[in-house]
């Protein structure tokens, strides 16, 4: 299968060991549903023009980068002063740190790439590092230039290959105590706590997200599909919300009542489908021909 477009290619270092690499977005948009703005009337899409206050409309071969110092007031940087600031971490990721992976905090996870050897000559020093973090069971730090922002990066194991985590700089995570800090100290019911955790260990299982089905893009295409082809949409309707405010006791107690109702449910229409599968089976025994004795 031909891969896509690399997303960055430079080097990969580790210490005195520098490959060069590939990177491609492990993550894809093809769900996503793109709506423009539409002028209602006309039927026409909406466009955006750049603008300069007593100008007017610009090309944009005529813009350049700049920052306001002062009101009104800009520093102005050519694009080719900016290719030649010297920083090696735009060519190069070098691997400077080795964490455990539970130590990094998940709000710093931004968006994961695929890390690919670039060349045959890669591909021995590419597999050292991977198979190095694999027994390590480490994530590698460093940081890299991309599209005009500087990223701290952490690149771990992922099946044979590597995965590249962009990372957020520390100044850019808020800390949480100015949003938890007033949250009041309520005293929990201790009865309350064990049918909670009664309902979180009965629900567990392993992470699935193909399980998890998108209700709102599935409804969105339908709802297109029927404009498209002038029909009413066909939806179905979700149960309405209850409007009655149930204690938090009987709502606990409640859903720890249907888990097992559902558990029951479903291990009768187990017994059921076995049952069913065994008469079958008998009933195709009974209709086998016996072979006639010579």
């Amino acid at each position: 299968m031909a891969l896509p477009r690399p997303y960055w290619t430079g080097q990969l270092r580790l210490s005195l060991v520098t490959i060069p690499v590939k990177l491609y977005s492990a993550t894809s948009s093809e769900r996503q549903i793109a709506l423009h703005q539409i002028h209602e009337p006309s039927g026409k899409r909406i466009r955006y023009q750049k603008v300069a206050p007593g100008v007017g409309p610009v090309d944009t071969d005529e813009i350049i980068k700049g920052f306001e110092y002062e009101k009104g007031k800009y520093v102005l940087l050519e694009p080719e002063e900016i290719d030649e600031l010297k920083l090696e971490s735009k060519q190069t990721i070098e691997l400077v740190r080795f964490v455990e992976q539970s130590e990094i905090d998940p709000r710093y996870f931004e968006k994961p790439y695929y890390v690919l050897p670039d060349g045959e000559n890669a591909e021995e020093g590419y597999a050292v590092i991977q198979k190095a973090l694999s027994e390590a069971k480490k994530v590698g730090l460093g940081q890299v230039v991309m599209r005009g922002k500087s990223s701290l990066v952490g690149i771990k194991p992922c099946g044979k290959g590597l995965l590249l985590e962009m990372l957020r700089q520390a100044d850019e995570v808020r800390a949480a105590d100015q949003f938890f800090d007033e949250l009041p100290d309520v005293k929990v019911d201790k009865e309350a706590l064990e049918l909670g955790e009664e309902l979180i260990k009965r629900k567990t299982g392993p992470f699935e997200p193909e399980k998890f089905k998108d209700d709102y893009t599935d409804a969105m295409w339908e709802l297109i599909h029927a404009k498209i082809e002038k029909r009413e949409p066909e939806f179905i309707a979700e149960a309405p919300a209850s409007g009655k405010v149930i204690n938090i006791m009987d709502a606990l107690k409640k859903s720890v009542g249907d888990q097992d109702n559902k558990k029951s449910s479903s291990k009768s229409r187990s017994t059921k489908s076995k049952s069913t599968k065994s008469t079958a089976k008998n009933d195709n025994k009974s209709k086998t021909p016996r072979k006639k004795s010579a």
